[in-house]
């Protein structure tokens, strides 16, 4: 081992050991960036579209400006981060994340706010795809997924706690605290990684941007069944819970009956099943092994859903029994995402991680983004209960199945 290596593994050690809660902190704050800005300013929607005298597809086209943004930033900072370092990129999109979001409050058309959308997942992709790297750099196995644990569950509130939190901000301002809140999100963050994250990749130990062995890279993660069986676990899970997520807005209040108040509070309650799922899944860590963790979220979710087919052919739907199933499909992502985070990157070198961090993440909006939208194909032109579940039922079980398949071939 060469004096640069060793001295890069003592100032790891040195750092697990006196500043856990400064990169558990930072790192939280960064990812949750990027699907906050998802999903704060969703109920502001109605009033962007008369101030900026836009129609409502317009403004929906903010949103698909910053999944692209998210998709596409996580695909160009991953592999640049192997090359470049982590703490770099990590800031320089942390600070420019702060100035889109303050500069969405000057947009004055719909265009020029699709224009900073972009920029805004682009930015916001490198919370997502470098805080997953600098976790692989410092961890590996059990501790791996203890930290994987605590960022999978705050970047799964994002969109639970998102839309009550944006129409709280509604209450005092107008649609532009919400931008304002995500800008000093932004600063706030930047500090923390600034006196938080040290340089985890070492020089030593870092991948020559280059395009042949880039693509080299990428394909030997394509074609590796111990990386495609998680990655897949998580972005068709991640399809369902977002349907879930952009559906049911549509499906309590037209088809069960619910109230705006009572739409509102089945947000706490899919937040307490993430945060009881993710303990739960804590304490298992040690006594379960990473694969069978994960397991018991992929069976979960198909078995919610079933259950929800079940009480469509043969009983009579209601908002209560509705909800209450899908909070088993909430308490089953509190395993997926950590686990499958965890085991994908886990068994690949930590050169790599930086790109497979990329693909994952990547994969995880293009499946949940694109997926998500098959739930509005109906006749109406908008979600209903049972395209919700076809597509919910398709993505969960379809995930489950390609884990088991995959994994076996792997092994």
């Amino acid at each position: 081992m060469s004096t640069t290596q060793r001295s890069g593994d003592v100032r790891r050690r040195e750092y697990r050991r006196r500043f856990p809660l400064g990169i558990v902190a930072a790192l939280s704050g960064v990812a949750l960036t990027g699907p906050l800005a998802t999903d704060l300013y969703l109920p502001a929607f109605p009033q962007m579209s008369q101030d900026l005298g836009a129609s409502e597809v317009r403004i929906q086209l903010t949103l698909t400006a910053m999944m692209i943004g998210m998709a596409l930033g996580q695909l160009l900072l991953g592999p640049c981060s192997d090359a470049l370092g982590r703490r770099r990129l990590l800031l320089s999109g942390v600070g420019l994340f702060a100035v889109v979001s303050f500069l969405c409050t000057l947009a004055t058309s719909a265009e020029v706010l699709v224009v900073l959308r972009f920029l805004q997942g682009m930015a916001g992709a490198a919370g997502a795809v470098l805080s997953r790297a600098v976790v692989r750099d410092l961890y590996t196995g059990d501790d791996a997924a203890r930290l994987f644990t605590r960022l999978m569950m705050v970047t799964s509130l994002a969109p639970v706690i998102g839309p009550p939190l944006g129409a709280q901000i509604l209450t005092v301002g107008s649609w532009q605290l919400c931008f304002v809140a995500l800008g000093l999100l932004g600063a706030v963050n930047f500090v923390m990684v600034w006196f938080g994250v040290p340089e985890t990749l070492p020089q030593d130990r870092r991948t020559p941007l280059r395009l042949g062995p880039l693509l080299s890279n990428i394909s030997r993660l394509l074609r590796d069944p111990r990386f495609l069986a998680p990655m897949f676990a998580l972005g068709l899970s991640y399809a369902a819970m977002f349907t879930y997520i952009s559906s049911f807005s549509f499906v309590s209040q037209n088809e069960l009956g619910a109230t705006p108040t009572q739409f509102g509070l089945i947000f706490p309650l899919n937040a307490a099943m993430l945060i009881l799922a993710n303990q739960i899944n804590s304490v298992l860590i040690g006594r379960m092994n990473t694969s069978a963790r994960l397991r018991i979220g992929l069976v979960l979710g198909p078995v919610a859903v079933a259950a929800l087919i079940t009480l469509q052919m043969f009983g009579e739907p209601t908002l209560v029994s509705v909800s209450g199933i899908l909070l088993l499909l909430m308490f089953s992502m509190g395993f997926v995402f950590p686990n499958a985070t965890t085991l994908a990157l886990s068994e690949q070198s930590a050169s790599v991680a930086g790109t497979g961090s990329a693909l994952m993440g990547t994969m995880q909006f293009a499946l949940g983004g694109g997926l998500s939208a098959l739930a509005g194909l109906t006749a109406t032109g908008g979600a209903t209960l049972v395209s919700m579940t076809v597509v919910m039922a398709a993505t969960g079980v379809l995930g489950t199945v390609l884990f088991l398949v995959l994994r076996r071939g792997g092994a």
